[in-house]
């Protein structure tokens, strides 16, 4: 913690950002503000955050060249920045690691949060653990049956899971029951949002959580190559692993930042996720940034076939970044992250996320055009696991339509 990206210290990022709440979670917000910047200023708590990232989460992660994929697409070379290989199996817990530690600073006992993929719940309940916290964490039913082993692990470390079964039943309806939750709860209770996203100060907050992976992708990529990439690439739905490596390089001119979010079954309303892509300025959650919304500004329905990037909006500093022109965000099918996840796993014996397949999807296109001295960098959120059962069902439904 001690080489720190600057912190904002208004809650907005350009027009967006801010805390649109209800005037009960005010005080806690203004608590956790009050905490989380004292904490900052504190050596004890960076160090002892230091400590759990390497004792616990099992940083620094690795950079790995993947040679054979390097070949495979027939242009830059590629690195991966491997979150997959932390304890749980992805970024998230690097976040809920600093949120406990909080959690415990603020003398609270209970944590709550949403889910999607199940690895923001994995990681918070194994935090939860490791601290001796209450947990209990949402999840949509539809997710439930997608991820059935992250349900499991979360249960077997302890936590409650309690299903969701209002909208689509994914993670925006996780999102709307912890925030109700928390409403009633805020004396004991800290929720530990899982994204970039929600009401100030989550979205600085968790992207400082998680700048450890572009400050150990700086010092990583200046002691294997001598230079920084020429282009990063991560999947955006909420967008903390993106946050996470692009904030420490977002200064740096020559290194292009490409966000990939959820290009779905196609680019129709209802069919995809790409709120920076089609998405127009709201409110949702608490902050103001762009959301996926019908006609009458009512949020739109999503899907993905990531559960992780099925979310109607995104964090606010990536809308300023869009805005600014910083970052070019783009959009990936659900049949061509299918499509990586089997290339990535044959080339590299790596099976991703599907939510970092996403990435992985751009990044083979945008190196097939690049020159061989050029280098792309993935960040490689989360491993597959919690996917093979959804990922073999899809694939079987396809060879049977073929």
């Amino acid at each position: 913690m001690s080489e720190k990206t600057p912190l904002p210290t208004t809650g907005y990022f350009g027009p967006y950002g801010g805390r649109f709440v209800p005037e009960t979670l005010m005080s806690a917000l203004a608590q956790l503000q009050r905490e989380y910047r004292a904490a900052m200023a504190d050596e004890s708590f960076c160090a002892e955050f230091d400590r759990c990232l390497r004792e616990i989460a099992g940083r620094p992660s690795e950079m790995y060249l993947a040679r054979r994929l390097t070949e495979r697409s027939g242009g830059a070379k590629i690195y991966m920045k491997r979150e997959d290989m932390n304890h749980t199996g992805a970024h998230k817990i690097n976040n809920t690691l600093g949120q406990a530690l909080l959690t415990l600073r603020m003398g609270k006992r209970r944590v709550i949060a949403e889910t999607g993929a199940g690895q923001h719940g994995v990681a918070t309940a194994t935090a939860a653990a490791v601290f001796g916290l209450e947990c209990e964490v949402y999840m949509g039913t539809e997710d439930i049956r997608r991820q059935a082993l992250n349900v499991f692990r979360m249960e077997l470390l302890g936590a409650h899971v309690a299903p969701v079964t209002t909208g689509q039943r994914t993670l925006k309806d996780a999102c709307n029951e912890a925030m109700r939750d928390w409403m009633g709860s805020v004396e004991h209770t800290h929720y530990i949002l899982g994204s970039v996203v929600g009401p100030a100060p989550f979205p600085e907050m968790v992207r400082q959580f998680q700048c450890c992976i572009g400050l150990e992708s700086r010092e990583q990529m200046l002691q294997l190559e001598g230079r920084l990439p020429d282009v990063i690439v991560a999947c955006v739905g909420g967008g903390s692993n993106a946050a996470g490596i692009f904030s420490p390089m977002i200064d740096d001119e020559s290194v292009e930042m490409v966000g990939v979010e959820a290009g779905g079954r196609s680019m129709g309303l209802g069919d995809h996720a790409a709120s920076l892509v089609a998405g127009t300025p709201g409110v949702l959650h608490g902050a103001k940034s762009y959301v996926l919304q019908d006609s009458d500004g009512q949020t739109a329905p999503v899907h993905s076939v990531s559960a992780g990037l099925d979310y109607p909006g995104v964090g606010p500093e990536h809308a300023y970044w869009k805005d600014s022109g910083r970052v070019r965000y783009t959009t990936c099918s659900d049949d061509e992250a299918l499509d990586a996840v089997c290339l990535l796993s044959r080339t590299e014996g790596i099976i991703p996320a599907l939510e970092s397949a996403h990435a992985v999807a751009e990044a083979i296109r945008i190196a097939a055009e690049m020159k061989p001295e050029q280098i792309i960098l993935i960040n490689l959120s989360g491993r597959g696991d919690k996917d093979c059962n959804e990922i073999a069902d899809i694939l079987k439904r396809r060879k049977e339509q073929a």
